[in-house]
């Protein structure tokens, strides 16, 4: 199969010269249960073996299992060795059995069969076994080839041929997959093309041998940074082989050697950059840049990172010091199960010490190599950290410390480590340990980067919607928002709840049409405006008109649908006025029958010149008002009246809280595919207000009805109990009668106290204009009133409307 001219070794040829050729491979594959799975047909030739017999066989009972040396050989020589083995070769069995992870060869006697050609006694062996990983049932990858036809037919001695291994081509040049592919039959007969390209794929990336014998110009059996081999040898004597008598290396090899490491090097960090970022969530970005480590490049991987990446709050401030706290985000290790975990704990936050080769990788953003941590190092390392021993994890392994950067910030960094049993990392591996952080850290900063936008879209989103009050006067509350499935999250719909005067309670749900920041920006401003309108007390129709009127003023593209509905618990009933919103749900407690309330459409905000209607709806207590954005009803490629129908059908369904109902609606219509856009969802239970809760008085303008106002609002608060509210309701009471008493135009003074989950005192005059707390001087006789009312009540405020103000306070019900 080789490329090139084939030169024979004949006996007496000058040391000097290159002996390469080829001679017939038995190649077996055994799967993970030791059974052969493949017997080529240069199998059959070498042990005598026919493949349906030996197929389904254990592999023991057929491959050499013992390294004993061939019987002719002088004992008291030097024993020879295999480039990657001490000693004259180790025990197939134990990989046969699975307990290497890496690859082996050994020398090896057997009886031959009785059908076996020839007249030998025994087989004199060579043998080569690599592993296989990745799935699929195959483990094992076994190589053989007779010692004897070496020595004869090529004139190797006994120590030259146990040097030999098998090698792709002359000057380390790889046959393309697809040659590879074409002669895989030759060598692999009867194989299945899913098994064969699986190992071509293998063979490729991994440079495991298949095709032909050379003995000093050849690439690595495996990746030699994953190979153990003896204490001492240096990566080129790992490549080729010293000879007891001095051979030189030809012209070219060395180089050559040089090429195949830096290529082994790039393909390896291709893989990488192809292996990570696949995802832009943080976590799962920082566990695929640790795991890409392992086991390939180190047997022990563990990324940190600063707590202002991982908690996605922009780009750190300044380099990091000894006062940084560091995150260990990620561990990745091939050592036993629970190792690591007690000693380096995921998750654990801490600040790394000064004089420590982690706290100087951090500090100077550059690569950090200790080819070895010797006792006294890990003995240092282990004393700069408290109530911990380090030294049995890290003590004879080799450390490189990488920086994780990104735009020549560190974000953190990473700890690579090796077992005393692979090849120590040296200045080639610090440079590629330097470029896989580098292309780690890019790909944390574009995942840190998301997850920043992310938080931003999210604190813009909640900081435009309200914190809604569980319990408003005469109802309870319940709201939902689902951000839509857009990239950024930010969408223009929102719900609110504002609290009137008289106990009443006005409920609010809008869209803005479009995504995005501008239309978050909008329903930010629509919002304020519609609070402030309802805080003045502007009727729902006048409401409407005036925010249309505000979204024309904004621009030609400002369009928002709005549903806007006043709640009176006391009288029972719902004022609402619509600017092209999906209608309200409506379910009765009654008979938990539920309905879409038929209410005058009107056109959206910002269309302008279309009339807006108010409708007016009685409802009874218990009863639930369900207001919701069409991105919960609406989905493309659906018609809306089959959202509706679905809404107004969850809505019934009973539950045993408001969160419970709102949860059922999420349920049964968040399922439907194909939504995008975001949703919100306001429920109201509309309890109503007992009438023995109320009670109501008209006073004269008369300064002597204050302490008629006081007598009627004592003898109240203990008809109800509330012989602790008495005193401080008497004295608010009393300056706020004052006021309207010194202050009204007309001839009557209105006087309510309703009873909630807290007392609400309203005294209403027919002059419109609105209190202001004024600066009392020590002197002044008045403008104390309302500083008094705001130190004492738990909160106060005033409307006007039409030619009528009320102001009015609360009082938190004193415990009995």
């Amino acid at each position: 199969m080789d490329r090139g001219s084939e030169r024979d070794a004949a006996p007496g040829r000058g040391a000097g010269d290159i002996a390469a050729g080829r001679i017939p491979l038995a190649v077996i594959v055994v799967d993970r249960a030791g059974t052969v799975s493949h017997w080529s047909s240069g199998a059959r030739r070498l042990f005598g073996v026919r493949r349906e017999d030996a197929v389904g066989r254990p592999a023991a009972d057929l491959l050499p299992v013992s390294g004993a040396l061939p019987d002719d050989l002088d004992d008291s020589a030097p024993p020879a060795t295999h480039p990657l083995h001490d000693g004259p070769g180790p025990d197939l069995e134990t990989s046969l059995g699975g307990q290497n992870g890496y690859a082996t060869a050994g020398r090896a006697r057997l009886a031959p069969p009785a059908q076996a050609p020839g007249g030998e006694d025994r087989l004199d062996v060579l043998w080569w076994a690599y592993p296989l990983v990745g799935p699929g049932p195959s483990r094992l990858l076994v190589l053989a080839a007779d010692a004897t036809r070496l020595r004869d037919e090529r004139g190797y001695d006994d120590e030259t041929a146990e040097r030999i291994s098998p090698g792709f081509a002359r000057h380390t040049e790889l046959p393309a997959s697809e040659e590879l592919e074409r002669r895989l039959p030759d060598i692999l007969p009867n194989m299945g093309p899913g098994l064969s390209a699986r190992i071509i794929s293998q063979v490729l990336e991994l440079g495991y041998p298949v095709l032909e014998f050379s003995q000093y110009d050849r690439v690595p059996v495996t990746p030699y940074w994953g190979v153990p081999r003896r204490p001492g040898r240096t990566r080129t004597e790992a490549v080729v082989p010293q000879q007891r008598t001095p051979v030189p290396v030809p012209a070219g090899a060395e180089q050559d050697l040089e090429y195949a490491a830096a290529r082994e090097r790039l393909e390896f960090l291709n893989e990488v950059s192809s292996g990570i970022g696949t995802s832009l969530d943080l976590g799962e970005t920082i566990r695929e840049v640790t795991s890409a480590a392992v086991p390939r490049f180190a047997d022990f991987a563990g990324t940190h990172l600063r707590a202002a990446v991982l908690a996605g709050e922009g780009f750190p401030d300044g380099p990091p010091d000894a006062t940084t706290m560091m995150f260990r985000v990620w561990v990745e290790h091939n050592d036993e199960p629970g190792r690591w975990d007690d000693t380096v704990p995921v998750g654990e936050a801490f600040a790394f010490p000064e004089h420590t080769p982690f706290y100087q990788c951090m500090s100077t953003g550059e690569p950090v190599l200790v080819p070895r941590v010797t006792e006294e190092l890990s003995e240092r390392i282990s004393g700069e950290f408290e109530k911990r021993d380090l030294r049995p994890l890290i003590t004879g392994r080799s450390l490189l410390i990488v920086p994780l950067k990104a735009r020549n910030v560190v974000l953190g960094f990473m700890v690579l480590m090796r077992r005393p049993d692979r090849p120590q990392f040296d200045d080639m591996d610090r440079t590629t340990g330097a470029e896989l952080a580098a292309r780690a850290g890019l790909v944390l900063d574009n995942a840190r980067m998301y997850t920043y936008q992310e938080n931003v879209a999210d604190t813009l989103q909640d900081s435009m919607l309200p914190q809604v009050q569980p319990r408003m006067a005469g109802c309870d509350i319940a709201t939902r928002y689902l951000p839509g499935t857009r990239l950024g999250r930010i969408g223009g719909d929102w719900f609110d709840t504002i609290k009137l005067s008289g106990s009443r309670t006005a409920l609010v749900v809008g869209d803005v049409m479009g995504h995005g920041l501008n239309s978050a920006a909008m329903m930010g401003q629509l919002r304020t405006a519609v609070q402030t309108m309802a805080a003045m007390e502007t009727p729902p129709v006048q409401l409407l008109r005036n925010l249309d009127d505000l979204a024309r003023r904004l621009g030609d593209t400002y369009l928002a649908t709005c549903l806007y509905a006043v709640y009176d618990p006391i009288r029972g009933e719902l004022t609402l006025a619509n600017a092209g919103h999906i209608p309200p749900v409506l379910v009765r407690a009654e008979d938990g029958s539920s309905e879409l309330l038929d209410l005058p459409t009107g056109a959206p905000v910002g269309v302008g010149g279309v009339p807006f209607e108010t409708a007016r709806v009685k409802v009874r207590p218990g009863d639930r008002l369900v207001l919701c954005t069409d991105g919960l009803v609406e989905v493309r490629g659906s018609d809306i009246g089959e959202g509706l129908a679905a809404l107004c059908e969850s809505a019934a369904h009973p539950a045993a809280s408001m969160d419970d109902a709102c949860d059922t609606i999420i349920r049964a219509l968040n399922t439907r595919g194909g939504r995008k856009d975001d949703v919100a969802l306001l429920m109201a239970r509309l309890n109503g207000i007992p009438n023995d809760h109320v009670a109501d008085w008209q006073l004269d303008t008369d300064p002597r009805e204050v302490a008629r106002a006081r007598r009627l609002v004592r003898g109240q608060l203990l008809d109800w109990g509330l012989p602790q509210a008495v005193e401080t309701a008497e004295l608010l009471v009393s300056e706020v009668v004052t006021n309207a008493v010194r202050h009204a135009e007309g001839d009557r003074v209105g006087l309510r106290v309703v009873r909630t989950d807290a007392l609400l005192f309203e005294v209403t005059d027919d002059e419109p204009t609105l209190p202001a707390m004024l600066n009392a001087g020590p002197h002044d006789e008045s403008g104390r009133g309302l500083r008094v009312v705001s130190r004492l009540a738990r909160e106060w405020g005033a409307s006007a409307t039409g030619h009528r103000k009320t102001v009015w306070f609360e009082q938190t019900i004193p415990v009995s």
